[in-house]
């Protein structure tokens, strides 16, 4: 299981883990069709079962569709801090492992266990015995992918969900990869997969087939990656120390809004929840995002950066509110506000003193 590199990685997935977890802490929800979110007609579903996943119900799907593929559905609302408390759990297990662990999510992170900690004979030992450690001490399954580069973990994780595993070697991954769709390839999205079915690109080997040359041509800065991993190569670590890029938050209103004073409120509240990640991890951004989704469904953004970081809930308040009063007054209703800080960097808060704002405009 190993390469030039000589690495043995393995990726971990939990299997529809909010949804999992729902089902683990309520009996009766076990075998039924289950989405965590709301219900409500701007509702959005943040994870289904796979009993709904067998109707078409997915992740960010509007609520209303949902409930007409599946009319059996149960929506149940979110529990995001029993979600971090679980994630908690199982890190702590894959700290027993190895120190080079890179999240990806709550629910997904690769881990390089080359150094072997637990003297298992092999990589794929390791990933069952994690999987079984999960089970028995959180009640949840998992699925796993065992391989040589990232790349090619990942894309094993989702081989035998649920609560599988699958490895691939490295005298089998060039030619695995070009059996596969390339919509399934990380950093192949659904616009960029339909592009490549126009330019006849719909498997690994149809990529493969294609020069440098043709790609720089026409996925510009992404040839490079689409052109190694077709051919199952991937050289980068995993990265224990991996800077999240940006943080966000955004609400879809119950209503469409045109008033200003509701619209900028709905902003102000995306922008104290963003703050208070950025209190909790120190990460502090120059760019203030504002992202603004019109009723018929059309989305603008507004951003701004700063010559110093915007260290203070009050600053990114004020940034926030300056951003979207850019596009005030509007007759056009508003469905959708969120607020993302970017461009990072690590450094103390300012204490507040002063509110910038009365409280009748907050």
């Amino acid at each position: 299981m190993m390469e030039s590199s000589g690495r043995k990685i393995i990726h971990v997935d939990m299997d529809a883990f909010f949804a999992s977890v729902e089902q683990r802490d309520a009996p009766a929800l076990r075998g039924k069709p289950v989405a965590v979110g709301h219900e409500a007609a701007r509702g959005v579903v943040a994870a289904a079962s796979y009993e709904a996943r067998k109707f078409g119900v997915r992740s960010a799907l509007p609520s209303v569709t949902a409930l007409r593929r599946c009319p059996d559905l149960i929506f149940v609302p979110p529990r995001f801090a029993v979600y971090k408390e679980v994630s908690r759990q199982i890190h702590a297990i894959f700290a027993e492992y190895t120190d080079l662990i890179q999240p990806l999510s709550l629910d997904e992170a690769y881990l390089d266990v080359t150094a072997n900690r637990r003297d298992l004979p092999t990589a794929w030992a390791t990933a069952k015995e994690i999987r079984a450690r999960i089970l028995e001490e959180t009640g949840l399954t998992a699925s796993a992918g065992v391989s040589y580069n990232k790349f090619l973990a990942k894309l094993a994780s989702d081989q035998r969900k649920p609560n599988g595993q699958f490895a691939v070697t490295p005298d089998m991954g060039a030619a695995w990869v070009e059996t596969l769709p390339v919509s399934r390839f990380h950093g192949v999205g659904p616009v960029t997969a339909a592009k490549m079915r126009r330019l006849g690109i719909e498997t690994g080997a149809d990529l493969r087939d294609k020069p440098l040359e043709f790609l720089q041509a026409n996925f510009g800065s992404s040839a490079d990656w689409y052109f190694a991993i077709a051919r199952g190569i991937d050289h980068r670590p995993v990265n224990p120390n991996r800077e999240r890029k940006s943080s966000g938050s955004e609400t879809t209103f119950d209503r469409d809004l045109t008033l200003d004073a509701e619209i900028e409120a709905g902003v102000l509240g995306q922008a104290d929840d963003v703050w208070g990640w950025c209190e909790r991890m120190q990460g502090f951004g120059r760019t203030v995002t504002v992202k603004v989704k019109y009723g018929d469904f059309q989305q603008i953004t507004r951003s701004r950066s700063h010559s110093s970081v915007v260290d203070s809930r009050a600053l990114l308040r004020e940034a926030s509110l300056m951003l979207i009063r850019s596009v005030l007054p509007t007759q056009r209703g508003i469905r959708l506000v969120g607020v993302t800080v970017s461009n990072f960097e690590h450094r103390e808060p300012r204490t507040e003193t002063l509110p910038l704002f009365d409280e009748a405009v907050v």
